[in-house]
């Protein structure tokens, strides 16, 4: 299991001491230092069953910066996938990446239910 975050995140800080507190291994990969392939990205997508939108980070400031609320519902599936794999910044984190589970963001209830 794949643990993609940004370590000075402090969801995804609450989201590592939740896996280890839980005895889960996984193993750990900086999202900006190793910033997801657009083919990375696109397997997780289509695993994951999730709308592409659940894959941005919407609260990051760089999503802000780029005005990325308006422009999203005009791109196209490829732009968007090819627009998350040039910035981790833009990719919601913490993600979870197993060989039949993605998990985007870190809610404990749905973490719980699918890890444990």
């Amino acid at each position: 299991m794949q643990f993609i975050e940004y370590p000075k995140c402090s969801t995804c800080q609450k989201a590592k001491s939740w896996l280890d507190e839980h005895n889960i291994t996984y193993t750990d990969r900086h999202i900006v230092e190793n910033n997801p392939s657009y083919d990375e990205l696109k397997q997780w997508y289509e695993r994951s069953g999730l709308p592409l939108k659940k894959f941005f980070n919407t609260s990051g400031m760089l999503y802000k910066e780029m005005q990325l609320k308006d422009k999203l519902n005009t791109m196209s599936e490829e732009e968007q996938l090819n627009l998350l794999a040039t910035n981790g910044m833009l990719v919601k984190r913490p993600l979870i990446v197993e060989d039949n589970m993605v998990l985007t963001g870190f809610k404990e209830a749905e973490w719980a239910e699918k890890l444990l």
